[in-house]
């Protein structure tokens, strides 16, 4: 019996040692990337809601990122869904048959920053899409979006949809690459880890991105040409969500915790972090030297021509999901305003 009070105790102190405490049980949740420890994705984004999260929950819930993405980037709904990770994000661009309800956030001059998009997103997705269930199978804690993306050129710079035709472009799929086609380009559809590769080989001649990729990807090192469009030729959409089993185990007073520093917060921590690294990019370009040109007027008039099918293309499908995809369309585009004008 003396033996067995010296092994509690020793056990006690241990435990106590350690930082766990056995009337506050801790859980120890796994989360990761695929992109890189340094991009503002894993970076800002993971490793900034993980530590509103320790915080918000007084420690009972910890984050810990995997050294390696177990799966591909296009795969990581079904990762987090079947348990292989409990916490990620992918891009709705890189499965826009599944999810094609976020692809309004991706339209052509939305947001003129990534935390303005991403809050009036993150608004107008729990308000109308939400209900469609895109994200079943996941607890889906936030959406956001990346800054607009621009066009970034190897060989020549872009002043017009003629000069445009026939360039290879990557895109990373959804209204990227559809933006891309609209404008006479011929899509090149690839993760944003292999765009230095394809660019500095020559299989691509330019690449749709956020300003900030220029820097987290190196291509500072092979861009000589930048046409920026007002609101961006597109953007990228973002789920952010945790495991379904892993959410409904833990206690509802995490669930709240977690949930108070989701939703549009994570919006805009999301976003506020993408602009800062979009600032950083633009940077670099111009440390580099790059030709850096605004998109003139009459570009401006031939691209929204181009591409105003994708807005209805949007309506559409929103339509054939039960939703009024006019009234939404229109609601997010009023909501952006909004947003910008610090409501």
């Amino acid at each position: 019996m003396k033996k067995m009070f010296k092994q509690i105790a020793l056990t006690s102190a241990m435990a106590l040692a350690f930082g766990f405490s056995p009337v506050q049980a801790q859980t120890v949740l796994t989360m990761s990337s695929w992109v890189g420890p340094t991009h503002p994705l894993t970076r800002d984004v993971l490793g900034g809601w993980a530590a509103e999260v320790e915080k918000a929950t007084n420690g009972r819930v910890k984050l810990q990122l995997l050294a390696k993405h177990p799966v591909s980037a296009p795969g990581t709904f079904d990762g987090v869904r079947d348990g292989v990770m409990d916490v990620s994000y992918v891009t709705a661009s890189y499965t826009p048959a599944r999810h094609p309800l976020p692809l309004l956030a991706e339209l052509p001059g939305s947001g003129s920053t990534a935390e303005i998009n991403s809050v009036a997103f993150s608004r107008i997705h729990w308000k109308h899409l939400q209900k469609a269930g895109e994200y079943k199978g996941v607890k889906l804690l936030g959406v956001f979006t990346h800054g607009p993306g621009q066009m970034f050129l190897v060989k020549k710079p872009v002043n017009s949809v003629a000069d445009i035709a026939g360039m290879k472009i990557r895109s990373g799929g959804g209204i990227s690459e559809a933006s891309a086609k609209a404008l006479g380009a011929s899509p090149l559809v690839k993760p944003a880890p292999e765009s230095y590769e394809i660019l500095s080989s020559g299989v691509a001649d330019g690449t749709f991105f956020p300003s900030e990729s220029i820097k987290s990807f190196n291509l500072d090192k092979v861009v000589k040409y930048a046409t920026i469009f007002p609101g961006g030729f597109y953007s990228s959409a973002f789920g952010f969500f945790m495991n379904e089993d892993k959410w409904n185990k833990l206690p509802k007073q995490d669930q709240d915790a977690i949930m108070s520093v989701s939703g549009e917060a994570l919006a805009r921590l999301a976003g506020k972090a993408w602009d800062a690294a979009d600032k950083v990019g633009m940077d670099a370009l111009k440390t580099a030297g790059v030709q850096i040109q605004p998109a003139s007027p009459a570009f401006i008039a031939e691209v929204r021509s181009r591409t105003a099918p994708l807005a209805n293309g949007w309506v559409q499908a929103a339509n054939a999901k039960g939703l009024d995809g006019a009234k939404i369309l229109a609601e997010f585009q009023e909501e952006i305003k909004r947003v910008a004008e610090g409501k």
